[in-house]
């Protein structure tokens, strides 16, 4: 039975998402602050963990860095911080996702479900090809193909669009793609370069670029390639 480590101080929350979980199947373990959470986390097979960030003894930020150090589960944040900052920070130290409080029930089962798919797919440097919904992809070759009709991208392009489909499901910040792509020595105003070049990838793997159906952005902090 899949496992979700609830780290949450808020009572009636808690209860709230133990409730939501159980319904769906999941085994809950629940935690009320960042110590216990760390604890459990470390010393049990856990899936999926939802942490808040305003927690009693730590910063939720913390806790992600301290555990993501040594365990693979998904990680998905629910917290009532809505700044950028601390999405980002989140997403570039371990979080898989970031939901802002007040949630959406069935958006946080889609999220879970995401991130359970992600994490029994990771992708590592070896494999060949790939192919999701209507996108093959096909690392050796340098090779894509949307509707089996071949599409000829850039190699930035190419960089881009196969850490987006290696990471399907999870947000990648500007940060981590600026850092992966053009190296530490890109400046955070390289961003509107990024934004250009997944313009440019957009209209040619999109049937409506306007409307994208694959790559997503998430305002202010990065994209994310949709896998259903």
């Amino acid at each position: 039975m899949t496992k979700v480590l609830l780290i949450e101080d808020d009572h009636t929350l808690r209860s709230f998402m133990r409730v939501l979980l159980t319904a769906q199947n999941y085994e809950v373990i629940e935690a009320t602050d960042a110590k216990q959470g760390i604890t459990l986390a470390l010393s049990l097979p856990i899936d999926v963990i939802i942490l808040d960030l305003g927690l009693p003894d730590m910063d939720g930020l913390s806790v992600i860095e301290q555990i993501r150090e040594h365990i693979q589960s998904g990680i998905i944040v629910v917290s009532a911080r809505d700044k950028e900052n601390d999405k980002i920070f989140a997403l570039d130290h371990g979080a898989d996702d970031y939901l802002t409080k007040p949630f959406n029930a069935q958006e946080l089962l889609a999220r879970i479900r995401v991130s359970l798919r992600h994490r029994s797919t990771t992708i590592t440097e070896s494999v060949e090809s790939l192919k999701i919904r209507d996108i093959h992809i096909d690392f050796d070759k340098h090779l894509v193909f949307v509707l089996n009709n071949e599409v000829h991208l850039s190699p930035i392009e190419f960089e881009i669009l196969s850490l987006l489909m290696k990471n399907h499901g999870k947000v990648l910040t500007h940060h981590f793609l600026l850092n992966k792509i053009w190296g530490s020595q890109a400046l955070e105003n390289d961003v509107q370069t990024l934004r250009v070049t997944m313009a440019n990838l957009r209209r040619k793997i999109e049937s409506t670029p306007a409307i994208p159906e694959y790559i997503l952005t998430e305002i202010g902090v990065g994209y994310r390639f949709v896998d259903s």
